[in-house]
């Protein structure tokens, strides 16, 4: 196993790739309460950082797949992925852990997680790797875990170690999973950490899911992802506003909801059944702020990645990134003035009576998508293993509909083409720009 970099070497890393600084929301569920029996992870990743890829990678003991900040073009940290021995690993900031502590944050969870990926093929070997961490480790995030063999646990990690909470035991979950904001529950519990409100708001939707039909990822992505429930003021935002019709403005302040200004992208990694070949996992991602953002699954094979989510040139950023970003600005959070302008939003964009709001028209299409995969998941299973050339075909044609629905829909062509055309189109800008 790798060793842990050296302080210089993560100074380096922390000056050009800096640490998420904003909130995250996640969760770990055990494939015995989920629908199908698989367990998952999930990630709402609340950052600066809001330009987001998936990478594939192909470069050390296991191959692996992540989200990647599109800034980073080398893939130097990963906020949440999957590997081939179906390992996978995501995090959420801790602001409680090191609370008494003088010892320096090294802002590495991202890098950790890359080397996780990288040589980790179980819960235990993770936790070995934890455990060669020098104290202190300069870390403070809580890690979710999943593998092949049915683990799934929380790991919460401050300067001084960790301590694991096993999403299996019915007297740590006793619902079978876990959940995390941005406060670790090993921690002090107070106005330094965030998230309290976002847990209960994912507790009450999980509860009614787990005790009835079983998890999703499509419940997870659709109803929590995309949900605007407040549990402290149990304002629902979709029922308030969902009947007024199209073109009738009505702003709330995006605060304390799942989705969020900082919101990202969201992704729920779908891990395999004890026994199962792990290369049937699945990574469902909302790859850039999700309210505006079409899911694109993606599986563990070395087929190119659907040209939607993967890093563009033109636009340095993935395409259904720049699309959902582009009507975040100009549709949903689109207020220019004022010093908190950012932080209303308009529900009548995203959800109305006549069912064309953005993110009404997207989950439309994601229903269709997720259709069609499960299809494929269901006969791969059956196969004993993911057929990369249905795996092309797939990903050929979440093209085409991912590109057609921001064209038809919202007037945003994510074409090849015309994206290098728009880049063209800014470099002679920018050309006269300096001229003048």
């Amino acid at each position: 196993m790798r060793k842990i970099l050296s302080i210089a070497s993560l100074l380096l890393v922390i000056a050009i790739f800096p640490q998420e600084t904003k909130a995250c929301t996640t969760a770990v569920i055990s494939g015995k309460y989920t629908k199908d029996g698989k367990p998952m992870l999930w990630k709402n990743r609340d950052t600066w950082a809001v330009n987001n890829v998936l990478m594939y990678f192909d470069d050390a003991k296991y191959p692996y797949l992540g989200l990647v900040n599109s800034k980073d073009r080398s893939g130097k940290s990963i906020w949440i992925g999957m590997n081939s021995t179906g390992f996978a690993i995501m995090n959420s900031a801790s602001y409680n852990l090191n609370l008494h502590s003088d010892d320096k944050l090294s802002g590495y969870e991202g890098r950790a997680m890359k080397d996780a990926l990288a040589t980790c093929s179980s819960i235990e070997d993770f936790e070995a790797y934890l455990n060669s961490i020098e104290k202190p480790t300069g870390l403070e995030a809580n890690f979710g875990v999943i593998d092949a063999y049915g683990g799934a646990a929380f790991y919460e990690i401050g300067n001084d170690g960790f301590v694991k909470f096993d999403a299996n035991d019915p007297r740590v979950a006793p619902f079978g999973y876990l959940i995390r904001a941005n406060y670790s529950f090993t921690g002090d519990l107070g106005k330094e950490s965030s998230g309290y409100i976002r847990y209960n708001a994912v507790n009450d939707v999980f509860y009614q899911k787990q005790s009835t039909v079983g998890l999703t990822p499509k419940d997870i992505e659709q109803e929590i992802t995309k949900g605007l429930y407040n549990s402290l003021t149990k304002r629902d935002l979709y029922k308030i506003y969902g009947e007024l019709p199209e073109d009738s403005p009505q702003y709330e302040i995006l605060q304390d909801y799942i989705p969020r200004t900082g919101s990202a992208s969201s992704v729920v990694v779908q891990g395999v059944k004890k026994g199962e070949n792990p290369n049937l996992s699945t990574m469902w991602s909302n790859v850039g702020f999700p309210l505006a953002s079409v899911m694109v699954p993606t599986f563990m094979t070395n087929v190119d990645l659907p040209y939607v989510v993967k890093y563009n040139e033109d636009i340095k950023d993935s395409p259904v990134c720049y699309a959902a970003l582009k009507l975040k600005k100009e549709k949903i959070l689109n207020k220019r003035w004022g010093k908190f302008a950012s932080r209303y939003f308009n529900v009548n964009a995203i959800v109305n009576k006549d069912g064309s709001g953005i993110t009404q028209i997207i989950n439309k299409k994601e229903d269709e998508i997720y259709s069609k995969a499960y299809v494929l998941q269901e006969k791969w299973a059956t196969n004993g293993e993911v057929n990369p050339k249905e795996v092309k075909k797939f990903y050929k044609w979440i093209d085409e509909l991912v590109i057609d629905t921001y064209k038809e829909n919202f007037d945003i062509d994510l074409s090849s083409e015309n994206l290098h055309k728009l880049e063209l189109i800014h470099a002679e800008k920018k050309s006269m720009k300096g001229i003048n």
